[in-house]
């Protein structure tokens, strides 16, 4: 985002908060900070409405508040006591500011942690002060105000809320808003948090006078608000998963920090979270902190936070079954967590054996009793083994905006595909949307949940339903292969120990684009010089990935992406030929291994191949993955496929992505070698071990 466009943005928050861009720019990563250090005490308050009178209903806050609870419980040490939570009608804008002075004002002494974090609507409201502008606000439980008229709503001005949140004594402050305030036209029946502003609504007079009451207090806290969104217009959305609804933002925020020690910067938090986001179908850009260059999270002290896939939270009598959270793993990855899936106890060696799941919850057993030291509630469990189902389906969900019998063209046109199945828009969990083109409404296409057409999924006009199905055929296999090789990310718990650089190369020194690294093998800080959200590439740039490795052990690696908008990529490393070719020799591949200690740059620099990055504008996602033993049944599929001599680049088109990705799972189920008694899981699934893999996710823009 350019500086104009970024102080824009924030203008009436600087303006509110009476600090200078400096400062602003200068708070740095203050959640991280916040929550890492040592206080006498850690306060928060966590508002949640999904039910509101006369309003359609939101599904996903409570489990916002579910989220942030047991994160600062289980992983930043916050008491349960100092937790206070309003949901539903407790929500109330009286409530709200009550127990923020109550909860928070009476209680907060200087260098005390505060957490505030709101999910639930918002919207526009205009001041009978200043009726030429539009104000941002909260809506509380009780959105419409007791009084006779009707045009009078009781929403909790943004202003007011940044007030409150300077009124409190620490410095240590942060809000968390998964909202927003600009209700865009509906769109596929995606739930948005945002209401359409009234031009004739008039806020409640308590409010305006609280808010002027607070505009007389000496103000010293400089807050940090974290925004579900960069852009004032872009909506919050919230999604259904496995069992539960949550924000997108909440669920990529928490799921981060569940995972990931914060002592990279910042920078590389936001593309991280991101890049979460993306695979989830949504564009959203959370506005988490500044640009500042040079900008790092607060290191903690080394044995006190350790990252984590979640926490046990109850142990039944037997003292065998744990109950477990487990929201620290990749949103994309939980719905398919299998049954024999292992964790480790983060303090001790005994591993739990997963029996169930029930969306973010799940009971495991002890694998080993003798000598076992006991289980204990709030104890940080990490992923060790990862089954997955071999049977694992594209979901195509089916938009309530078609007809009935446009519904049922379109579940038997599906039906004729493998691995491909359908279910109603917002019933279950689902991976792209079919839907008719607002514009257009007699053509059909395939959409991202976050409601963007995919393209070259549209069928014609008047087309009908099972044609246009048909013609989808191989973006179909494309976009499953895809969600099969993100189902392999792992930075979080690989035990291998590997970092990726993705750089421009010209005529003075690389510059880096972003930087990937297994996060729980590395011990200290590493010097990132530039990683930022979204990355842009310009059409034209040399390109080259910089991969560490700083394990004992030789790596394999393959590298897979979407290019072009959901078209399948592939890296390839040619064989050199001893001689030179006759016209009728097929080009081989050949293992890339890069060895114990050694830094390898892909493609090669002292190869006569490159790659330039082509238009047109796009965004690509590439997966690099690694094994410590080789990929030679995915090279085997990468050979089948016939091409032709002008496409022997580093990076090409992958024909046969479905096939390759599924010899890629069998090669890491291979690589991790558990004995079949040990883990008991059976042909049906791939178990894999996460110190024999590691995967890691860049996603960039093309322009």
């Amino acid at each position: 985002m350019k500086r104009r466009a970024f102080l824009e943005r924030i203008g009436s928050i600087l303006a509110v908060l009476g600090i200078t861009e400096a400062e602003w720019l200068s708070l740095g990563n203050r959640y991280y900070q916040a929550l890492a250090q040592p206080s006498p005490r850690k306060l928060a308050l966590l508002i949640g409405i999904n039910q509101y009178p006369k309003i359609p209903a939101l599904s996903g806050c409570l489990t916002d508040v579910e989220l942030q609870r047991e994160l600062l419980i289980h992983r930043f040490g916050f008491q349960g006591s100092d937790i206070l939570t309003l949901t539903e009608e407790q929500a109330s804008r009286e409530f709200i500011e009550a127990a923020f002075l109550d909860h928070l004002g009476k209680q907060a002494k200087p260098d005390d942690v505060v957490v505030f974090h709101f999910s639930g609507y918002g919207s526009r409201v205009k001041l009978e002060t200043s009726p030429e502008t539009m104000q941002n606000a909260l809506v509380p439980a009780n959105a419409s105000s007791k009084s006779q008229d009707d045009k009078i709503v009781n929403y909790i001005l943004e202003e007011t809320l940044l007030l409150l949140l300077r009124s409190l004594p620490t410095n240590r402050v942060t809000a968390v808003l998964d909202t927003s305030y600009y209700a865009p036209t509906p769109v596929l029946g995606l739930k948005v948090r945002a209401l359409p502003e009234s031009v004739e609504a008039k806020l409640a007079a308590e409010e305006l006078d609280f808010l002027q009451q607070l505009k007389t207090q000496k103000l010293t806290s400089t807050p940090i608000v974290l925004a579900a969104t960069s852009n004032p217009k872009q909506p919050a959305r919230e999604e259904l998963f496995s069992g539960f609804s949550a924000g997108l933002f909440t669920y990529a925020l928490t799921q981060y920090l569940w995972e990931f020690t914060p002592t990279t910067r910042i920078q590389v938090a936001l593309s991280y979270m991101e890049n979460s986001l993306s695979k989830l179908g949504s564009k959203q850009q959370p506005a988490l902190l500044s640009s500042q260059k040079n900008q790092h999270l607060t290191s903690l002290p080394p044995d006190s936070i350790i990252g984590a896939e979640g926490a046990v939270t109850a142990i039944e009598e037997d003292g065998k079954t744990v109950q477990m959270w487990l929201a620290g793993l990749p949103p994309q990855v939980l719905l398919y967590y299998g049954v024999n899936s292992r964790f480790t106890l983060a303090t001790t060696t005994e591993q739990l054996v997963l029996r169930s799941r029930t969306g973010l919850t799940a009971k495991a057993q002890i694998s080993q009793i003798e000598g076992a030291n006991p289980l204990q509630v709030g104890q940080l469990v990490q992923e060790a083994v990862r089954v997955l189902t071999r049977n694992i389906h594209l979901i195509i969900a089916l938009d309530t905006g078609l007809e009935r019998i446009e519904r049922v063209d379109a579940t038997s046109a599906f039906a004729a595909f493998p691995h491909v199945s359908t279910v109603v828009a917002g019933e279950k969990p689902a991976d792209y949307l079919f839907a008719k083109l607002q514009e257009i409404p007699s053509r059909y296409g395939l959409f991202s949940l976050g409601g963007e057409v995919i393209l070259n999924t549209t069928g014609e006009v008047g087309e009908a339903v099972k044609l246009t199905v048909q013609r989808l055929a191989p973006k179909l296999s494309t976009l499953l292969a895809a969600k099969l090789w993100r189902l392999t990310e792992n930075q979080g718990s690989s035990r291998l120990a590997l970092k990726a650089t993705l750089e421009i190369i010209n005529n003075i020194s690389p510059r880096v684009i972003m930087q990937r690294e297994t996060v729980r093998t590395f011990k200290t800080e590493t010097s990132i010089k530039k990683s930022l959200p979204t990355p842009i590439v310009p059409i034209g740039s040399r390109m080259q990935y910089r991969v560490e490795n700083q394990s004992d052990r030789p790596v394999y690696l393959i590298l897979l992406g979407l290019n072009n908008n959901h078209t399948a990529i592939a890296f390839y490393s040619w064989e050199t030929p001893q001689e030179p070719k006759a016209a009728d020799t097929k080009p081989l591949l050949k293992e890339v291994v890069i060895a114990p200690g050694e830094t390898l740059t892909l493609p090669q620099t002292n190869t006569a191949s490159e790659w330039v990055i082509s238009g047109p504008a796009s965004e690509c996602e590439h997966q690099l993955i690694f094994s410590t033993a080789p990929f030679n049944g995915t090279l085997a599929a990468l050979n089948t496929a016939k091409y032709s001599t002008a496409e022997e680049g580093p990076i090409g088109p992958l024909l046969n992505s479905l096939d390759v990705v599924q010899a890629l799972l069998q090669d890491l189920h291979n690589a991790s070698a558990l004995k079949t008694e040990m883990n008991g899981t059976t042909a049906d699934s791939h178990s894999l071990d996460v110190n024999n893999w590691a995967s890691l996710s860049f996603s960039f823009q093309v322009l």
